[in-house]
C-alpha cells in the first residue's frame, strides 16, 4: 500500500491520514467545488512528492490519505494543503466568499492519523528481542 522510500540520507515508509472541514462545517464542497478541490489536492501534492493513497471530498469535509516525508511536518503540509486549496478556490468560486464570510474557507483545526504496516506491539517485541543487536557495548 505505501512504498518504502530511500532518499540520500533516510529510509522511510509514512501514511498519514488527514481530515478537514470548511469553516462552520457548510456544505460547500458539491459540484464543481467538489471537483476541483480533488484537482487542486491531487496537482498540490503531486508537485511536492507526496504520493496520495487516498482522498475523498464530502459535502462538508475532505479525507486525504498521503505519504508525507518525515522531513516535513504534517502540520506544515496541511497548511500547505488548506492554504492553497483556500486561496484558490475563492478566486475560481466568488461565491464562497459570500457564503463563508470573514475570509476562511477552512476551519483552524484537523485530525491526523497515522498508519503503518506493523502493530506498535510487533515493535516492542522486536525493541525488547535481543537478536537483532549484534553487538553489545
Amino acid at each position: 500500500m505505501v512504498d518504502v522510500v530511500t532518499k540520500r540520507n533516510c529510509v522511510y515508509q509514512t501514511a498519514y491520514h488527514v481530515i478537514w472541514c470548511p469553516k462552520y462545517r457548510h456544505d460547500v464542497l458539491i459540484g464543481a467545488v467538489a471537483e476541483e478541490t480533488g484537482a487542486m489536492l491531487d496537482a498540490i501534492c503531486a508537485e511536492r512528492g507526496w504520493p496520495v493513497i487516498s482522498k475523498e471530498i464530502q459535502p462538508d469535509h475532505i479525507h486525504l490519505f498521503v505519504s508525507i516525508p518525515p522531513a516535513i511536518a504534517v502540520a506544515d503540509a496541511v497548511k500547505v494543503l488548506k492554504g492553497i486549496t483556500a486561496r484558490r478556490l475563492f478566486q475560481q468560486f466568488p461565491a464562497l466568499k459570500k457564503r463563508l464570510w470573514g475570509g476562511h474557507l477552512w476551519s483552524p483545526s484537523y485530525y491526523v492519523g497515522t498508519a503503518g504496516n506493523v502493530s506498535a506491539e510487533t515493535i516492542r517485541r522486536y525493541i525488547e528481542r535481543s537478536e537483532h543487536v549484534t553487538k553489545r557495548r
